[in-house]
């Protein structure tokens, strides 16, 4: 049965809504000294507009040249009531653009009606995921919560600013001034569209909505209009952040975060049940109603790398796999109260093999960390290498540096500024008219703590342990961000 797009909103209302701030979280916000990294969640109070970055370090790279958008969010706290998660907060859109060895910094707020509605009550008042809000909220539909906030999608002349459980927010590139929601289609006006799509290698795009455990899966034609949507039945309602795909399959893992219930907060209606085993739904891409489901043990993850198929069916990909999600639940509280510690151990990488006799194999690796980034020459496609934040500590939130994981070789290679800064997810670039995949930069910003000011650098995906290139440091420091794409 294919049910109505009001009764799939529905569902998908729910996934927007947020929790109670459990004891351990309280004591540990109560601690009287604001931590050094407090700065990674300080609030924007408007637009930033552009200015010029001045090179600190190295020199830019002959041939690189583009923008790196960043998505993420940039304003916490109001007089009238503030959220509590560090995934509600406002959507700020940031533009890192490289010409001729200059670099520039700008950013905008994504204009949604959560934010209209925010600023004329000077209150936080709209629930989110981890952020309960109240009666002052106006919610009809799920893009009067959409916080804009998440990721990043390139569409033309746009760029398209995402979040798990709403439309896509399309916004210029040129300004970073804000367009309005995306509808690919009358019927399924406010659908989800997740933060994470896959791309083919001719440039279809792929990606996820969910509302408890159905899923509408999109696809979308090279220009980015519709192609093709529909629903599929998952085997459970679990939350899902990501997913990923190789030439020939859309990748569904189901985590034991389950949906008992649905309400305001969203994480108020998971329940960790890690007995249930995770499991991975493999569909075929020309033909949804084929799939196969693989077993694995229960862990909790935000995101994974890009899948491919060898030749005999096996298909591998790469996941920052986490014991639980305390830090969902627990840490992303403490980010925004700008003080306490940071409950459960980092993230380490695995990769995840399923055979075509049906088994399913988890290898987990050495590396600790988060954000996994590959080629996107190699999408869907065999590869070996994943970039990743690194340098994350028990106790302390947040990355001190990068790396790179070569799963042809076992060898992982990285470069840690230490703790005076934050390093968000950087990105690959490929060399012009290069083709080995180490033929690439990694570009991406981080937050000099010391200096109060968020730096952009550049590395040598070849030669990471060598550190930056280049870097060029701004006059201001942002908030950290979640996820972004280059545009050349």
């Amino acid at each position: 049965m294919i049910p109505s797009r009001r009764s799939f909103l529905m569902g998908a209302a729910a996934l927007s809504a947020a929790v109670a701030t459990p004891e351990m979280v309280r004591a540990a916000a109560a601690l009287d000294a604001a931590a050094d990294w407090a700065i990674a969640t300080r609030d924007v109070d408007g637009d930033v507009a552009r200015q010029a970055m001045r090179l600190i370090h190295g020199r830019a790279p002959a041939g690189l040249s583009g923008a790196l958008y960043r998505n993420g969010p940039g304003r916490f706290r109001r007089p009238g009531g503030s959220v509590s998660h560090w995934f509600d907060g406002d959507g700020l859109m940031r533009a890192f653009r490289l010409q001729n060895g200059q670099a520039t910094l700008e950013a905008r707020f994504a204009d949604t009606p959560k934010r209209r509605t925010e600023t004329e009550l000077n209150a936080v008042v709209t629930p989110g995921f981890g952020t309960a809000g109240d009666a002052r909220a106006r919610v009809g539909s799920n893009d009067e919560a959409n916080a804009a906030n998440t990721a990043v999608m390139m569409v033309g002349d746009q760029v398209w600013a995402l979040w798990e459980a709403g439309s896509p927010l399309a916004m210029k590139a040129s300004d970073l001034s804000t367009q309005g929601f995306v509808t690919l289609r009358d019927d399924l006006k406010g659908m989800p569209f997740q933060p994470h799509p896959r791309y083919d290698p001719d440039g279809t795009v792929w990606n996820v909505g969910l509302a408890g455990d159905r899923a509408v899966i999109w696809r979308l034609n090279p220009d980015r209009s519709l192609n093709d949507a529909q629903i599929v039945r998952l085997p459970r309602a679990s939350y899902m952040h990501d997913f990923t795909a190789t030439d020939r399959h859309i990748i569904l893992m189901l985590q034991p975060w389950v949906f008992q219930n649905h309400g305001a907060p969203v994480i108020s209606g998971l329940a960790w049940r890690p007995e249930m085993g995770t499991q991975v739904m493999v569909l075929d891409k020309n033909d949804l109603t084929r799939s196969r489901l693989y077993d694995l043990p229960g862990f909790f993850h935000f995101h994974l790398g890009d899948a491919w198929a060898e030749a005999d069916g096996t298909i591998r990909f790469d996941v920052a796999a986490s014991a639980d999600p305390r830090f969902a639940v627990d840490g992303a509280r403490v980010l925004v109260e700008g003080r306490g510690v940071v409950p459960g151990d980092p993230a380490r990488l695995a990769l995840i093999t399923l055979r075509p006799d049906g088994r399913a194999e988890m290898f987990t690796s050495e590396a600790i960390g988060e954000f996994p980034k590959s080629d996107p020459r190699r999408a869907g496609r065999r590869r070996s290498l994943t970039a990743h934040t690194a340098g994350e500590t028990q106790g302390r939130p947040l990355p001190t540096g990068l790396a790179v994981q070569d799963w042809a070789t076992g060898r992982s290679r990285r470069f840690t500024f230490g703790t005076d800064q934050v390093v968000e997810e950087a990105v690959f670039v490929p060399k012009p008219d290069a083709t080995a995949e180490s033929d690439a930069w990694l570009v991406g910003p981080s937050i000099n703590l010391k200096a109060g000011r968020t730096e952009l650098h550049v590395f040598d995906v070849a030669r990471i342990e060598d550190g930056p290139v280049a870097t060029w440091q701004a006059d201001i420091a942002l908030p950290a961000g979640f996820h972004g794409v280059w545009a050349g």
